[in-house]
């Protein structure tokens, strides 16, 4: 993911690191005349802190609405939900969803994603509607695929 943004949206990836380093009371240019694996390691172990909570769900929503458009819009079409054509949801989310839709859904995600990201998308999803979907929360429990670890 960090590659990604590095690579992919530099103002997001300097704007994250300026947030981090601004949290620990340092300034971006030491940050930034690490190499770049050193950067990784120390942005990866700063957001672990609770006080970078926010930065870190910020990044998530970002890397998966700009570099995971496939995987959103795959989920969305499978169960329903209106979206942009980018999988950025339009209008409401709907207060349930189809268990059958999102199971056959979520099957075709994993022959045609990697399971960390379908797993990891489908727990951000979750996270949406406070408690989460029924139907998402039950298959993330019982289907082993879906294990972040």
């Amino acid at each position: 993911m960090l590659a990604w943004f590095r690579d992919n949206d530099r103002n997001v990836y300097k704007s994250a690191v300026s947030s981090l380093a601004q949290s620990r009371n340092l300034r971006l240019v030491f940050i930034q005349k690490k190499p770049v694996a050193d950067q990784f390691a120390w942005i990866l172990k700063t957001l672990k802190s609770r006080q970078s909570d926010t930065i870190g769900e910020h990044l998530l929503q970002a890397w998966l609405m700009a570099g995971n458009q496939e995987l959103l819009v795959a989920f969305c079409d499978g169960v329903g939900i209106e979206h942009d054509g980018k999988g950025s949801v339009t209008g409401e989310l709907p207060e349930e969803l189809d268990a059958s839709k999102v199971r056959e859904t979520v099957n075709s995600m994993l022959d045609a994603f990697d399971p960390k990201l379908v797993t990891l998308y489908l727990t951000v999803f979750n996270l949406q509607q406070p408690g989460g979907w029924s139907s998402v929360s039950e298959l993330l429990d019982s289907d082993e695929r879906l294990a972040l670890a």
